[in-house]
């Protein structure tokens, strides 16, 4: 049997002042920090130990990765960081109150923004400082790599790239691995090893700072999954 420990970063300022977040690069808030060190402490209780540490190229995900070794005294393993297990990209709703956003366009609008498979927020113009191709954290990649807005099948198209790639070889060859990532980029990976509907995952929320693990059989299929805490 195989274990593998999913991780949402905990609670971001964006996060406790009900902005949308996606690709903006904020950092933890005081709870959030207190999330990531439970996190971190539960894992250790529970005897969990890790060979690699994947994350996103976001501070909340990376902050909450430090906090999370440092209590398990394992701040020397390989951490690998990409683009692809970032926050779903929230285009032109990116910085907007979520409440006020509702008001302004309907809560049933919004919940198909937030939650659904296939509607994308309003786009970004290029020339709009969100859009990524102005951070120079994201010069290496190709224009067509770079978002002006994302629905979840987007961000699942991204992460699965990176889950084929790289992860999936470092689980078969049995290393112990966490990955420290965004409630988007995780509902993505959690949709597929699940294989939940479109419908289904709507309504799929995962709690900040507490610590999934899926056990695995040798194919990588899903044999049941829980939290820690």
């Amino acid at each position: 049997m195989i274990k593998l420990v999913l991780v949402r970063h905990g609670q971001s300022i964006w996060n406790l002042e009900n902005k949308f977040t996606g690709w903006t690069d904020v950092g933890l808030s005081d709870n959030g920090i207190n999330e990531a060190i439970e996190a971190g402490k539960v894992l250790k209780e529970k005897g969990y130990t890790f060979d690699i540490a994947y994350t996103s190229y976001l501070k909340r995900a990376e902050d909450t990765l430090s906090y999370i070794l440092k209590e398990l005294d394992e701040e020397n393993i390989e951490i690998k960081k990409s683009w692809r297990l970032n926050e779903r990209h929230y285009g032109a709703l990116q910085g907007l109150n979520k409440d006020e956003t509702k008001e302004k366009y309907g809560e049933e609008q919004v919940k198909l923004w937030r939650r659904s498979s296939d509607v994308r927020p309003p786009e970004l113009s290029l020339d709009d400082p969100r859009y990524p191709g102005n951070d120079s954290l994201y010069k290496d990649l190709d224009k067509e790599e770079l978002p002006t807005t994302e629905n979840l099948n987007d961000t699942i198209k991204r992460v699965l790239v990176y889950w084929n790639s790289d992860i999936i070889n470092d689980l078969k060859n049995n290393k112990k691995v966490i990955i420290v990532a965004h409630g988007n980029s995780l509902r993505a990976l959690i949709k597929y090893l699940d294989n939940i509907s479109d419908e289904d995952i709507v309504s799929l929320e995962i709690e900040t700072g507490n610590p999934i693990c899926y056990e695995l059989d040798d194919e990588l299929k899903p044999i049941k999954h829980y939290y820690l805490k």
